[in-house]
């Protein structure tokens, strides 16, 4: 099986991502905050704050999404909810991110967005919801006893659609 193991790696991922984001957002702030420079009329220890506290909301955010993707791997049962709904935006962020990195850092901070948000799909896609065909159980082969009662439901019947009135 393929789905625990990618959620596994998906969840470091995102916690080092997480870690990564947080502390080069982090320095970026030192930098404005050391130059002492104002952009465009703006104050730099706006700047410098602003830049240290999107870092760090940016860092839970893919912390909390490691977490969704660390209790996948734990439970071994598809996110639901709130989770699965933070991992849908998950991958979103790194389809974005990928873009904007082709354009602006180079091919490999886009071929590591899209391995990243290659996980997140996978991860997602590979969890069903319900239990299809082949996860059922078999039914039982051989005659029946005459004796026994049916339990098989009859098969509903096939009713035509309703014809359109006519206005």
């Amino acid at each position: 099986m393929v789905r625990r193991p990618v959620a596994w790696i998906l969840a470091v991922v995102l916690f080092a991502e997480a870690v990564g984001i947080a502390a080069l957002n982090w320095f970026l702030g030192i930098v404005v905050d050391r130059q002492d420079m104002s952009l465009a009329g703006l104050d730099p220890d706006a700047m410098s704050v602003g830049s240290k506290a999107g870092g760090v909301v940016f860092g839970l955010y893919f912390a909390l999404c490691g977490v969704v993707a660390l209790l996948v791997a734990l439970r071994d049962r598809a996110p639901a909810g709130l989770g699965r709904v933070l991992l849908i935006s998950v991958a979103v962020v790194h389809g974005l991110l990928g873009a904007f990195a082709w354009a602006m850092v180079g091919t490999g901070a886009f071929l590591f967005m899209v391995v990243v948000l290659g996980l997140v799909v996978l991860l997602l896609m590979t969890y069903d919801r319900l239990a299809g065909p082949s996860d059922a159980a078999p039914a039982p082969e051989g005659p029946k006893d005459p004796g026994q009662p049916d339990n098989d439901p009859a098969p509903a019947p096939i009713a035509p659609p309703p014809a359109p009135s006519p206005s």
